[in-house]
C-alpha cells in the first residue's frame, strides 16, 4: 500500500506541475492514472508501481496531446515537447482548468487555442551562397589601434599613463566612499 502511496504522490505532483490545481480534476486524472497503473501491476507484479504510474500518466498525456494537437507519426519526445509548449502557450490550466486530459470535457475554443500555439516548423532547408567581406570596425577601432602601437614605441609613454589611470580609478573610490 506504500508503494502505491508513493505512486499516487509522485502523479499528484506532476499534474501540479502542468499547473493543474483543481483538487477534483486532479483526483478523477489520479484515480485513471492508478486504475490502468494497477492494471499492468496485475500482469507483472515486479513492477514499482510509481514508475508505473508515471509511464501510464505520460501515456495518457501523449495520447491526449496527439488528439489535441492533431498529430500523426512522431515520436513519444516530439509529441510530449510540442504539446507542453502548446498547453503553457495558451494558458490551458487557467483558461480550461478541466480540460486537460479530459477528451469529454474539451471546448472547441480550447482545442483552437492550443493548435495555435503549437510549434510549427519554419521554411524549408536552401541553399545560399554567402561571399565573404571585410569587417569595417569604425574610427574608434583604428584610433585605439594606433594608440596602442604608439604605446608600444613608447614604453615610458606607457607606464605614466597606466599610472594616470590607477591613481584617477584611486581618487574616484575614494571620492564615492566620503
Amino acid at each position: 500500500m506504500e508503494a502505491w502511496n508513493a505512486a499516487y504522490v509522485r502523479v499528484e505532483d506532476y499534474l501540479r506541475a502542468h499547473r493543474i490545481h483543481n483538487r477534483l480534476h486532479q483526483s478523477r486524472l489520479i484515480q485513471a492514472a492508478l486504475e490502468r497503473a494497477a492494471q499492468r501491476h496485475a500482469t507483472n507484479p515486479s513492477l514499482d508501481p510509481t514508475t508505473l504510474a508515471a509511464e501510464e500518466v505520460e501515456t495518457m498525456m501523449d495520447q491526449w496531446f496527439a488528439d489535441v494537437l492533431a498529430i500523426t507519426n512522431r515520436e513519444h519526445q516530439r509529441i510530449a515537447i510540442e504539446g507542453r509548449v502548446a498547453l503553457l502557450l495558451c494558458d490551458g490550466p487557467q483558461q480550461w482548468p478541466y480540460a486537460f486530459l479530459d477528451p469529454s470535457n474539451m471546448p472547441a475554443d480550447f482545442t483552437i487555442a492550443m493548435r495555435a500555439s503549437s510549434i510549427k516548423a519554419g521554411p524549408d532547408m536552401t541553399v545560399s551562397s554567402m561571399v565573404p567581406r571585410d569587417i569595417d570596425l569604425g574610427p574608434i577601432t583604428e584610433a585605439a589601434g594606433e594608440t596602442l602601437e604608439r604605446m608600444e614605441k613608447w614604453p615610458l609613454l606607457r607606464m605614466v599613463l597606466l599610472w594616470a589611470l590607477f591613481l584617477g580609478a584611486l581618487l574616484g573610490i575614494f571620492s564615492l566612499t566620503r
